[in-house]
């Protein structure tokens, strides 16, 4: 099994900022990519960003030029820094691991979610 905690969500008012962090329990090096995600009410889960092994990076064209994926191999630790948040960014945001390496190899494990909510 592996493990992701996700922390750094809350309340935040329109324009503002948060980090979100997503630590998980193995190497980041047997995860690739790691990814956020977020989810609305009612509304479908949607892909917020990925990073690969080699520190490639993709967007949701809904946040791109705002948010800012990145990693921490020592601590594996995977970050979202979101800048100029809109209240159409509120949602619970939940980190996503493809494991590449070792027994757990294929699997896919979800954290359980940080809500992060934008007030007008």
């Amino acid at each position: 099994q592996v493990q992701l905690v996700e922390s750094g969500g809350g309340l935040v008012q329109d324009g503002g900022s948060l980090r979100l962090s997503c630590a998980a329990s193995i190497s980041i090096f047997s995860i690739d990519p790691m990814a956020w995600y977020r989810q609305a009410p009612g509304n479908e889960r949607e892909l917020v960003a990925t990073i690969t092994n080699a520190g490639i990076t993709n967007y949701a064209d809904s946040v791109k030029g705002r948010f800012t994926i990145s990693r921490d191999n020592a601590k594996n630790t995977v970050y979202l820094q979101m800048n100029s948040l809109t209240p159409e960014d509120t949602a619970v945001y939940i980190c996503n691991a493809r494991v590449v390496a070792g027994p757990l190899f294929g699997y896919d494990y979800w954290g359980q979610g940080t809500q992060v909510t934008v007030s007008s």
